[in-house]
Order: structure tokens, then sequence, then C-alpha cells
């Protein structure tokens, strides 16, 4: 993977606000050509960086859906092969590395509570992974 620079940077930022940003307008913002966005979106994605594009909703929007923060205990040093893991699950929206007894938190976000049972099935399944504590996110606020 080549290091990511500046503008590398700035185009992730761009992204992340609004992934179904035209590379044209994506240009137009990072003030380079559109041909510089679409090769940089391209390398990104060819070097793993860049695994998806995908919607955000805001929870209020879909009652329905289960969320989790789940807490996860690693053993020894398999963090990195752990952490690979985790991005291969569709439910796992999000991980953070942690202090206390905790190492990881990831937060988990399904259709269903069946869905939900069995991404936490694939998470406790992950070799590396000794104990994990989750809590379901009943009802969020923004402040």
């Amino acid at each position: 993977m080549d290091a990511m620079d500046e503008l590398d940077q700035r185009l992730l930022a761009c992204l992340r606000q609004d992934s179904r940003t035209p590379t044209t307008a994506l240009a137009k913002t990072l003030k380079v050509s559109r041909a510089t966005v679409q090769n940089r979106i391209d390398r990104l994605t060819a070097d793993g960086v860049l695994l998806g594009f995908t919607v955000r909703l805001r929870p209020e929007s879909d009652e329905q859906r289960v969320r989790a923060i789940a807490s996860i205990e690693i053993q020894g040093a398999r963090s990195e092969a752990v952490l690979k893991a985790l991005r291969g699950l569709p439910a796992v929206e999000s991980v953070h590395t942690t202090n206390g007894r905790w190492d990881l938190v990831a937060e988990l976000n399904t259709g269903t509570l069946s869905e939900f049972s069995q991404a936490l099935d694939a998470v406790r399944n992950i070799d590396g992974v000794v104990a994990t504590e989750t809590s379901l996110l009943l009802k969020s606020y923004r402040f």
C-alpha cells in the first residue's frame, strides 16, 4: 500500500460526507482533475484502504434496526487478525481500540434480532476473541 498523502485524506473526508458525490464535483472541491480523483479512488480501493461505499441513515429513520455496542477482549497479539475478520462482517459499522478491560469496541447494526444473533456469534467465533460483552442500544439522543 502506498502512503496516503494530504490529497488522499481530503478525498476520503469528502467521501465520508457523501460517498455518492460525482467525481467531477469531488474534483472541483479538491481543485484537481476528474481523472486525478478517479485514479486516487481506484488506487485507494486496490490498496484496500477504501473498502466500499455505503448508505448512512439517521438512527431514528429506521427504529426497527437492532444496534449494539460489543466490547471485545483479544487473546495475546491477535489484534490485527481480529480487526481483519471484523472488517469482513457486514453488521460491524465501526471498531474502536480502547483501554481498560476490553481491547476493542465494535458498533453493530442489523435488521432483525435473528441477524443480530448471527452477527454476535460471528464476532465470538473469530479466532483470538476471548470474551465479549454486548449492550443493545435502545434509544438514541442527538445533542
